[in-house]
Formats: C-alpha cells, structure tokens, sequence
C-alpha cells in the first residue's frame, strides 16, 4: 500500500469504516469504564465533588463491592457499536466530500473540514447513543437500585416515558458539537505535525487522540457537568440546559461546572488514543485485506 492510501478508503466501503467505528467505540468505553464511572460520581450533587479520583474509586470498592465501577457496561456495548460505526463512516465519507472541494493540505481548510464533518458525524451519533448514556449513568450513580441495564431501561420508560431518554439530547449536542469538531481538528492537524509521512503510525494515532482528548474534554467539562446532573435526575425538576446550569450554580457556584474535570481529562485521553488507534488499526488491516482480496 502507497504511504497514506489508508487515510483514504473508498468513500463506498462504508463497511470498513463502519466495522472499525464500531470495534473502536466498544474498545475506548469498555477499557475506560470505571474511570467514566468515577468521574460520573464526582459530577453529581449527591456527593460532595471533594473527594479525589482514587478515593471515589476505593470508597465505590469498598461500600458497593469489586464490580461497582463496571456496573452499566453492558449499555455502552449496545450503544457503541452502533453508534460509533455511523460516526466514523459519516465523518470519513464528509471528510473526504469536503477535500474534493477545498484544498485540504491547508491547514485552516483542514480544521474547517474537520470540524464540519466531526459536527455531522455528532448529530448522527447522538441520537444512537443518548439512551444508552442515560441508562448507563443511572447504574452508575451512588445507591443506584439497578443491576441490569434492560431493567434499568424498562423502569425509566415506565415510570419517566421515552422523553427520559433524551432529556440531556439538547445538552449533549450542545457539548459534543464544540467537543468533537475541537477533537478532531487537534487530531488532524496533530497528524499533519507528527505524521507528516501520512502512514498508518501507531504511535503517532495514539498521541494525536490523547491530545486531541484531553484538550476537548477540558474546554467542554463544564457542559459535562449538565448533562450528568440531566442524566441522574429521576423527576424532571431540571429540564433543559440552562437550568441545569443554574442548579450546578446555585450547589457549587463556579467550582461546581469543574468538578470531575480531572477524572474527565484522565478518562478522555487515553480513550481516545484507544479509539483512534483501534479505528486507525483496523482501517489499514481491512484496507490492506480489500487489496490484497
């Protein structure tokens, strides 16, 4: 294969992108679980936000058992998969419309492209994923009564109707929008930097997504934080984003949009070195295989 024929499939093979999208989504949430669960915990107002990553993790052990931090993986499994091969077939297939129009080796045209495509490839993957955050997050919460995620989706539509499920939706595009287009304008233009070559470099991939993570995830903490509180909640108190912003004020003023934001950062960086190396991985082995085949 010539040096960057994998950074380009066949805007047609959408399989290939949609088969790495989807290993890549269930790798970054699985590996990184109980991290995600951690941070969930220290975001929500029925803790104090003062205890430290470690001490939440070893007081979850502790008081709730050794599998506590994983409870809930099983609805990013049936989320992700699905969720993350629209979004990357969907961004690679806008991507690559983007370059036959523009000059995509100017970096101000690939941080425009990039961004626009990453927005795209959100709205798509939002609407698969919402449901899935909603129920996870809820297993994850302190004195949570759910052990299966079925039942725990069950009860919310009971008692909260289909709404429950994409009561965070506005807040979790209002995040994710800047979150991603950040994401992957820092991991594209990183790639440029570091991989000038533009040849599947495994090491480069995993730099280039921890980056591009961390920085989004910090920028973007203070909306984290809304979506969770919308999440947890049981009744619909607080509906919609700007409320939730007054209530995360009005519990931990200023402070209070930054709480988990280390968890968040420590959790992002090597999710999404995870997820970009494994879907940079599997793009060039499938690539490879197609021509071979």
């Amino acid at each position: 294969m010539n040096p960057g024929d994998y950074e380009t499939l066949p805007t047609d093979n959408v399989s290939s992108h949609m088969i790495a999208g989807a290993i890549a989504g269930i790798m970054e949430h699985c590996v990184m679980y109980p991290l995600d669960s951690v941070k969930t915990r220290m975001q929500s107002l029925a803790t104090s936000g003062t205890e430290g990553i470690g001490e939440t993790l070893l007081r979850m052990i502790r008081h709730e058992g050794i599998l506590r931090p994983i409870r809930g993986m099983s609805a990013m499994v049936v989320g992700a998969g699905p969720s993350h091969a629209l979004y990357f077939s969907s961004y690679e297939f806008t991507k690559n419309i983007f370059a036959q129009y523009f000059n995509a080796s100017r970096y101000d045209m690939l941080i425009c492209g990039s961004s626009i495509s990453g927005c795209i490839a959100t709205l798509i993957h939002d609407g698969f994923m919402n449901p899935a955050e909603v129920v996870k997050q809820r297993m994850q919460m302190i004195n949570s009564p759910y052990t299966s995620a079925l039942r725990c989706a069950i009860n919310i539509y009971k008692l909260e109707g289909p709404r429950a499920f994409y009561r965070s939706y506005t807040t979790q595009l209002t995040m994710n929008v800047p979150f991603q287009s950040i994401q992957f304008s820092v991991y594209e233009l990183s790639q440029r930097i570091i991989n000038k070559e533009q040849v599947h470099n495994p090491t480069a991939h995993m730099i280039s997504g921890a980056l591009a993570g961390g920085v989004a995830a910090a920028i973007t903490t203070p909306l984290d934080v809304c979506k969770t509180l919308l999440n947890t909640q049981q009744t619909q108190a607080t509906s919609g984003m700007v409320e939730a912003m007054r209530t995360v004020y009005r519990y931990g003023g200023i402070s209070g949009f930054f709480r988990g934001i280390q968890a968040r950062v420590m959790f992002q960086m090597p999710a999404t070195a995870i997820c970009w190396s494994t879907y940079e991985f599997f793009k060039y082995t499938l690539k490879s295989s197609s021509d071979i085949s």
